[in-house]
């Protein structure tokens, strides 16, 4: 980056010169305090310095040629506009330094306030300030807590240590109650804190601070917590971080100041009204972090009327502006409002739907754009159960329900101990006073999160939200004691391993385990509300955007069910089919005798008295789904699986039979089972006798099978119903493998249906990569391909799914080798092009080729988008995911096709 003609490139910008289609150069934060400049808001004045410098930086170690140059004039010209120079000891300018990336990564990455501030301008400070001493001593006090753990590293925890000894020496529980002298004091312990840990006074010349900071800032793109949240919200790893350079503006100047956050609509639930958070006689970071309660914006009003009338003024044409939720950082300097940030704010699930509704009844955006603005996750998260509550069940304590949801869990004190006990298997609820960025990996492995401080805009809040995470914030009637593993409330103790029960929508914490009830929106799929005759927003507002996103999508979603009830859900969820019934599941359970007959049979004779008598049982299990999908395509996939996998385990089965010869038992049955299983024993079965491989080997098995199909739809059809049955033969590599079943297939096929009028399609799974990469060849074969990603993944890595998930996944994704495992989301590069090149080279082949997709990845939303691209006919995946494919494969068709109904 830094190369021989980067002097020239502009590196930083004032905030005038950008706007807020400029998030790639400026971040998020710059672009949108560029544009309220523009806008005519209050915003203090400053730069920012480009994502760009940022990546030059991480790539060479060193600033980019030309950048100290141009932070150098553009400060000198915010010291000209502010009067003010940066560190003077009689009159200081001091300014923060704040990270920016293009998405918003919340208490992700450093912010450090105050710079500029000295043993000499702490001075110069308080005389600005009208003679306040304890303003300036608390401003400074902030600057070396932040200076020292954001850019040196220094523990923050012996920093809170200090201040917590300060307030105890005082008798207080409240910051606010240490006077200047007592924040003096704190200074020096500060200063002998930031000495001890990195062998150096605290630095005292304000460009030094300046420069350290902003390079703090661009390392914290990398930082170990910045790293998790953008593989958990799947952010690029190469975007940087833009930083802005801002003139400070003071909320603790006194009880006529103070900051706060304001959200135009509630992020929890998307009603409209006044929601947020207002601190007196505070700085920004304090209503984050959650040090002191805060209270509800509405009490502006009465505090300051006037700063709060202008605020509702500016958030109202900031949402009219952005055609959005805007989330608003702002700051009361002895009454006067200052605007520090604005940006489309991060919202529940509910709320997303809830809002984009409203948005589209205001005229400010379309049905397309409603569409855009949600997703299969948060749709997903709507569909996880909530509280069955009765008069059993009596809260202990309530809180703000910062993030929505039902969640119970072994309480936790740590972030280690969340992970751990995750590992496990086991739910965990993370318990803290408040949450801070280090806190990320506990936050992302508990199933909710509770802390005694903080509002709807403090760390909790805001990342739980963005997570879909469970999320109860403030519960100050909670007396937390982190070092003893407990908390304590309504005169009851609660250790770490009891279990609690949290409702984010409500704010009330409960002690034991709650039972669940299905959501508002699940029942809505399944039918039974009405969406038309009922007082719920949300609902409304998902069959209003589901119905739109039917409308645009161009893929058919069908779903993986194996038995009748599976089909008769997925149905009522909106799947248009089946695209996967797996026979296997029908040799399960009591079955399991006639497979051992099977496997055991020495003669013709014997093998075709065991598919005799399956014969009837899959006949009766394909009536029962061709008559619940009446009228819907059924893609049956003959048995895949190698055979042994229906038998006991070798070993077990050997000890077994060791142990009954010992006692002189009669274990000629065992022996013979024993022997056929050692027969049968594959070191690697997943790439063994199994799929096609079966068919041809096994005499009959195939036959079987497609006669209690055909068979099956047959008389679904004399009932009166229509049975539209489609035979996949599973791993095909070759196109002889499939001519050679396919040839048997319709001998059979003609005779069963005859002049039924029932049409049955054989085609054939893509699983292997041969085929993939034959796919014109086996088309010439096939009616149908789909594509079974869970095996072409498999194959095409060269993973076994069953063993390397647990194994080393976590190192992949921890190396950055994944943003995402490849079971989870389509391997565009690799097995995406494997799909592709089959797709391309199949239709080249036969024109009228139909596409689909049966693997996990067919509910995967973001694979969902990938499908539609290649042009694939339907997706297939479990019941619960039809609705989430509905809504992607809409979303897909009007981002990638474009809009025709605006």
């Amino acid at each position: 980056m830094a190369s021989q003609d980067s002097v020239d490139h502009k590196y930083v910008y004032d905030f005038a010169e950008g706007n807020k289609e400029l998030k790639d150069l400026l971040g998020g934060k710059g672009a949108n305090l560029a544009e309220m400049t523009n806008l005519g808001l209050p915003v203090p004045p400053g730069f920012t310095i480009t994502t760009v410098a940022c990546k030059a930086y991480l790539e060479t170690g060193r600033e980019p040629d030309g950048l100290a140059g141009q932070i150098e004039a553009h400060l000198e010209s915010l010291e000209r506009e502010m009067g003010r120079k940066l560190g003077d000891p009689q009159d200081p300018l001091l300014v923060s330094v704040r990270s920016g990336a293009k998405f918003s990564m919340p208490g992700m990455m450093e912010t450090v306030l105050n710079v500029g501030l000295n043993d000499r301008s702490v001075v110069g400070l308080s005389a600005q300030a009208g003679g306040n001493d304890r303003f300036a001593w608390d401003s400074y006090r902030r600057l070396i807590q932040m200076f020292g753990k954001t850019v040196c590293e220094v523990p923050g925890e012996e920093f809170e240590h200090a201040l917590d000894e300060a307030k105890r020496a005082k008798g207080t529980q409240n910051d606010l109650d240490l006077d200047a002298d007592d924040l003096r004091g704190l200074v020096d312990a500060y200063k002998k804190i930031f000495a001890k840990h990195t062998g150096r006074e605290f630095p005292q010349e304000p460009r030094e601070q300046l420069d350290l900071a902003i390079r703090a800032v661009f390392e914290s793109w990398n930082a170990e917590r910045a790293v998790v949240y953008r593989r958990q919200e799947r952010i690029p790893a190469d975007l940087g971080t833009a930083v802005n350079v801002v003139a400070m503006v003071f909320g603790n100047l006194g009880s006529d100041s103070g900051t706060g956050v304001a959200f135009t609509r509630d992020p929890g639930s998307g009603a409209q009204g006044i929601y947020g958070d207002y601190l007196a006689n505070a700085q920004g970071e304090d209503v984050v972090a959650g040090i002191r309660n805060t209270v509800p914006l509405q009490e502006l009003e009465r505090i300051d009327k006037k700063s709060y009338d202008e605020l509702l003024g500016y958030m109202a044409r900031l949402e009219e502006h952005y055609k959005d939720l805007c989330d608003i950082e702002f700051t009361i300097e002895r009454g006067k409002l200052w605007m520090l940030q604005t940006r489309v704010g991060k919202r529940t699930a509910a709320a997303a739907f809830v809002i984009a509704g409203q948005l589209v009844d205001e005229g400010l955006i379309d049905l397309d754009e409603a569409l855009h603005r949600v997703n299969g996750a948060q749709l997903a998260q709507l569909m996880f159960p909530r509280f069955k509550l009765d008069h059993e069940f009596e809260a202990v304590a309530k809180g703000i329900g910062a993030s929505p949801g039902a969640a119970s869990g072994k309480v936790v004190f740590t972030s280690a101990r969340a992970v751990e006990l995750a590992a496990e298997g086991q739910a965990v609820i993370l318990v803290r006073r408040e949450t801070n960025p280090d806190d990320l990996n506990g936050m992302i492995a508990a199933q909710g999160i509770l802390t005694s401080r903080g509002g709807k805009t403090s760390h909790a809040a805001v990342v739980a939200r963005g997570m879909g995470k469970t999320c109860v914030s403030g519960a100050d009637e909670l007396d937390v004691n982190i070092p003893a593993k407990k908390f304590t409330v309504a005169g009851q103790t609660v250790s770490e391993g009891d279990i609690v029960s949290i409702d984010g929508t409500t704010g009330k914490v409960y002690l034991g385990q709650v039972p669940v009830m299905p959501s508002e929106v699940v029942q809505y799929f399944e039918g039974s509300l009405d969406p038309e005759h009922i007082d719920n927003a949300l609902v409304r507002a998902v069959h209003r955007i589901m119905t739109h996103a039917d409308a645009r999508r161009r893929l058919a979603v069908r779903t993986n069910a194996d038995t009748g009830a599976d089909a008769a859900r997925a149905r009522r969820f909106g799947a248009e089919g089946i695209g996967l019934c797996r026979t296997e599941h029908m040799f399960l359970g009591d079955r399991r005798e006639l497979v051992e007959r099977l496997i055991l049979a020495r003669t013709d004779d014997e093998r075709e008295s065991a598919l005799a008598a399956l014969l009837p049982l899959q006949r009766d299990d394909f009536v029962e789904i061709f008559r619940e999908m009446d009228g819907l395509p059924v893609t049956v996939r003959l048995i895949d699986p190698p055979l042994h996998e229906f038998l006991p385990p070798l070993e077990q089965l050997a000890v077994n039979v060791a142990v009954a010869q010992e006692r002189g038992e009669d274990v000629a049955k065992e022996e013979a089972l024993l022997a056929a299983v050692r027969r049968m024993h594959e070191e690697n079965p997943m790439l063994g006798l199994r799929g096609v491989r079966l068919g041809l080997v096994i005499p009959g098995l195939f036959a079987m099978q497609v006669r209690a199909i055909a068979e099956a739809a047959v008389t679904v059809a004399r009932g009166g119903a229509v049975a539209k049955p489609e035979i996949m033969v599973p791993l095909v590599g070759a196109v002889q493998e499939l001519e050679t079943v396919r040839a048997e297939a319709e001998k059979i096929i003609a005779e069963v249906v005859a002049d039924s009028g029932v049409e049955v399609l054989i085609g054939t799974m893509i699983e292997v990569p041969r085929a993939a990469l034959t796919a014109g060849q086996i088309a010439e074969a096939a009616q149908f391909f789909s594509f079974g990603t869970n095996d072409l993944t498999q194959m095409a890595w060269g993973f076994s799914r069953d063993d390397v998930e647990g194994a080393f996944f976590w190192r992949y994704l921890e190396l950055g080798i994944f943003g995402i495992s490849p079971f989870e989301s389509i391997d565009r590069e690799g097995v995406g092009r494997l799909v592709r090149i089959a797709a391309e080279e199949g239709r080249a082949a036969r024109p009228e080729l139909k596409l689909g997709v049966c693997g996990e990845h067919g509910g995967d939303p973001d694979s969902v988008h990938f499908f539609h691209e290649v042009g694939l006919d339907y997706v297939s995946c479990s019941p619960f995911r039809v609705p989430v494919a509905r809504l992607e494969a809409g979303r897909a068709a009007v981002e990638t096709d474009g809009s025709d109904s605006r």
